[in-house]
C-alpha cells in the first residue's frame, strides 16, 4: 500500500514527443502511488509519442497545453529525458519562461537524462551543480555549470539524474525534495534581482515614513 507522502502536491511533467518512456512512467506512476496530483504538459495536444532509447514506446495523453498553464499551478516540475523530447522543448519561448519563472521562485525541479537542456536554454544552469546524460555535460560545463557523474545530485531546488538506471534514486530524492523544509533558503537565494531590488525599496521606504511619524510625534 502507498505511503501517500506526496498527498496534494500538484506535478507538471513536462514533455514532448521523443521523451524516455521510462523516465517519464516511472516517475509518474512512482508519484501517483504516493499521492500527488499529476498533469502531463506539453505544447500539443493529444497525446505524445515515448521512446524506448531508438525504438517507438508507447503514447501518453496530454493534460495541458504549455500556453495554459502558470508556476502557480503546480508545486514541483518534473522533466524526463529523451534525446528528441527536450530538444524540441527548449525552442519553445512558452517553455523556456516557465521553467524559468519556475526555477526563479524557488519551486522544485526534478529532471533526468537530456532535460537539462532545458535549463541550460534557459539560462538557469551557471553556478549550478547538475548531473545528467554523459553526453551532455560539455553541454552543461559551458553553460557555466559544474557536472558530476552521480546517479542523483541535489543541489538547492533542483534534482537531477544521468539516465533510466538511476531511476529508483531519482524517485526517492525527487521525492525528498518535493517533501522537505530545504525549500525556504533556496527561494530566498534564488529570487531574482529586480523582486530583490524592489523588496529593499519597498523596506526603506517603510522605514523613512516611520523615522517621519516618530519625529513628528517627538516634535
Amino acid at each position: 500500500m502507498a505511503t501517500q507522502k506526496l498527498e496534494g502536491i500538484r506535478v507538471a511533467i513536462l514533455a514532448a514527443d521523443g521523451f524516455e518512456q521510462a523516465e517519464l512512467q516511472e516517475p509518474l506512476e512512482f508519484l501517483i502511488q504516493n499521492g500527488a496530483q499529476t498533469q502531463v504538459v506539453s505544447t500539443k495536444p493529444g497525446s505524445i509519442q515515448g521512446m524506448k532509447h531508438l525504438e517507438p514506446g508507447d503514447k501518453v495523453n496530454v493534460d495541458r497545453l504549455i500556453e495554459a498553464v502558470d508556476p502557480e499551478d503546480f508545486d514541483a516540475l518534473v522533466m524526463p529525458g529523451g534525446l528528441a523530447n527536450p530538444d524540441t522543448l527548449r525552442q519553445s519561448d512558452q517553455v523556456l519562461r516557465f521553467v524559468r519563472d519556475f526555477s526563479n521562485s524557488g519551486k522544485p525541479i526534478a529532471a533526468i537524462c537530456h532535460a537539462p537542456w532545458i535549463l541550460i536554454s534557459a539560462g538557469l544552469v551557471r553556478g549550478r551543480r547538475l548531473t545528467s546524460w554523459p553526453g551532455i555535460q560539455d553541454d552543461v560545463r559551458n553553460a557555466g555549470g559544474t557536472w558530476e557523474d552521480k546517479a542523483v545530485v541535489a543541489n538547492g531546488n533542483w534534482v537531477t539524474s544521468r539516465h533510466p538506471g538511476d531511476i529508483p534514486q531519482f524517485n526517492e530524492a525527487m521525492a525528498e525534495l518535493f517533501t522537505s523544509g530545504r525549500t525556504p533558503h533556496d527561494r530566498r537565494t534564488s529570487l531574482p534581482v529586480g523582486k530583490l531590488v524592489a523588496g529593499g525599496i519597498a523596506m526603506a521606504a517603510v522605514g523613512a515614513v516611520t523615522y517621519s511619524v516618530l519625529t513628528t510625534t517627538r516634535d
